[in-house]
């Protein structure tokens, strides 16, 4: 059964982002016409959206005006764009939301061969293979959320829940979607014992493929951490996630055997299907150190270094890049400035296969587009 519709009314009482039901992020174009979680994950993103107290699922618009919303947006391009479904306001796979199924359905029913990642830490069952491998045409990888976290203040769902899911969902031998152990968030001190790396490591081999990542540690957590009494993981709050430097050199260390580890979602996502990197990492190679040698080469076979001209002229489809000046471009990437917020810069990235980075957020060597918190200065 359908989650319940807000009205107009009730709809124009949210926080503005709350809104926007269609947001670009750097993995993909994101819909999210259902709000609401049950799941209580204190690090949630929601907080920075103002929806974390709403925790019954609640609809925007229909499934139906959702996904024409999607594919009519002036960022959305067939076969072209990455999607993401429902990963900043509810858990796609609640026994509430039974609209996960019905976008995949409507998107793949249109012929359209994008990439679609659905990000969980819920339970899934055997009817949820037969129903994903109806697909035929969209590229779905699921993305299981598993820290290993047992603190019920951060974390109160558990999750070998998320475990058990991925290994069921991986177990077939043939089939259309594609499995990513995401795990995150790591924060030191919480879940980097060798034990739990030995085990994010074991459980690893379910998955096609693994990322990991670190804390979304904005202002909004933190201060429901404070408020919580939960304890800080770090003096300052970041825009971008937390990794420190020694963290990730042991999470290299105990997967040094492993033939599938990624510091980037895309690169993940790209590799499960057999593909060059959306996002185009390949330019900043200190990224790519630990990809499989299969992948190295899809991604050279693809990168391509745009012209000026290029870049002013895949942009000129856009009204909010007017301002775009492109300061240079190096086989690394892109350095602009002028853009009033970073979904047009997705845009140009998924449209080009090339980094593009805003002077405003430079990208520090080896930090791999990560917060600053953590890393020496000679790494500078």
């Amino acid at each position: 059964m359908p989650v319940p519709l807000l009205s107009e009314d009730r709809i124009s009482q949210l926080p503005p982002r709350a809104q926007e039901v269609v947001e670009y992020r750097k993995s993909g174009l994101s819909l999210n016409h259902i709000q609401g979680c049950s799941l209580g994950c204190g690090y949630c993103i929601r907080h920075t959206y103002g929806l974390w107290d709403e925790n019954k699922p609640v609809a925007l618009m229909s499934d139906a005006q959702a996904v024409e919303q999607l594919v009519g947006h002036r960022y959305f391009q067939s076969h072209v764009t990455p999607i993401q479904v429902f990963n900043r306001a509810t858990e796609p796979f609640l026994p509430r939301v039974p609209h996960t199924f019905a976008v995949l359905e409507d998107l793949d029913e249109r012929e359209l061969t994008n990439h679609v990642l659905v990000i969980t830490r819920h339970q899934l069952n055997e009817d949820d293979i037969d129903r994903l491998d109806q697909l035929s045409h969209i590229k779905v990888t699921l993305l299981f959320t598993y820290s290993g976290i047992d603190d019920k203040r951060i974390e109160p769902y558990p999750s070998h829940v998320a475990a058990e899911s991925l290994k069921l969902m991986s177990s077939p031998r043939i089939r259309k979607y594609r499995t990513v152990l995401y795990w995150r968030p790591l924060v030191p001190g919480l879940n980097d014992t060798d034990e739990h790396l030995a085990a994010a490591h074991e459980l690893s081999k379910h998955a096609d493929a693994t990322v990991f990542t670190g804390l979304f540690y904005r202002d909004e957590i933190a201060a429901y951490y404070k408020a919580n009494k939960i304890p800080e993981p770090y003096q300052g709050t970041a825009r971008r996630k937390i990794v420190p430097e020694e963290l990730e050199a042991r999470v290299l260390e105990a997967f040094s055997n492993s033939a599938a580890l990624f510091r980037k979602t895309s690169c993940a996502v790209s590799y499960v299907h057999g593909l060059p990197d959306y996002n185009g990492h390949y330019g900043v190679r200190e990224l790519c150190d630990i990809c499989p040698l299969s992948q190295l080469e899809l991604c050279a076979g693809a990168h391509r270094t745009p012209t000026v001209e290029e870049l002013h002229q895949v942009a000129s489809v856009l009204p909010d890049t007017r301002t775009l000046k492109v300061i240079d471009i190096t086989d690394r990437a892109a350095l602009v400035s002028g853009l009033e917020s970073e979904q047009p810069r997705y845009f140009l990235q998924h449209t080009l296969g090339f980094q593009i980075h805003d002077e405003l957020h430079p990208h520090r060597e080896k930090r791999h587009g990560r917060a600053e918190i953590g890393w020496t200065e000679n790494l500078a």
